[in-house]
């Protein structure tokens, strides 16, 4: 599939799931350096609904005993953020005393990141650290930093492996990027 049309929008195929797969090989692999021999259980957090591909193949490649837990953000309107981030769902599991692996789809703008480190630090998270399949070096201005990246992309609008348009394309194995 070369191009989709998610309502009055069309998308191209912009990374193909092969290059997909292997940035979460890299990732994975950094990460179970980072955690090789841990004797504590980690937290992997999914942030829904956008992470949950990139979650369950990550979890696939890691070595070490780790729990799961989701909590959902939400922040887009359409193709657009909104600069504000509300809470959909709460963390789905107590996390005091824990490390947490922060499992997110994509950062741009950052406030997402800057709200989940400060609900962490409320819930007494021994550590957190973030980690992402997609990167915007361009929109990120955060100080936050960004422990596990993917991979680093333009500041273009995408859909595919989870990332949605509206709730529609999440389930393509590819990424798509907005068709000008």
């Amino acid at each position: 599939m070369n191009k989709v049309t998610l309502y009055d929008k069309t998308f191209r195929t912009f990374i193909p799931y092969e290059k997909i797969m292997e940035a979460i090989d890299e990732v994975a692999e950094k990460i179970n350096k980072d955690f090789e021999g841990c004797t504590d259980i980690p937290i992997l957090l999914c942030v829904l609904n956008g992470s949950i591909m990139f979650m369950g193949e990550l979890m696939k490649r890691l070595r070490f005993n780790c729990q799961t837990i989701s909590i959902k953000l939400t922040s887009y309107e359409g193709t657009s953020t909104t600069g504000r981030v509300k809470q959909a769902l709460g963390l789905t599991g107590d996390i005091k005393d824990r490390r947490v692996i922060v499992v997110e789809d994509i950062v741009d703008s950052g406030n997402t990141i800057v709200e989940l480190k400060q609900i962490l630090a409320d819930k007494g998270a021994a550590e957190s650290r973030i980690c992402t399949m997609l990167l915007k070096p361009d929109a990120y201005k955060k100080d936050i930093v960004l422990d596990y990246v993917a991979m680093e992309i333009p500041n273009d609008f995408i859909v595919g492996f989870g990332l949605d348009y509206d709730e529609l394309g999440r389930n393509l194995k590819d990424i798509y990027v907005l068709d000008n």
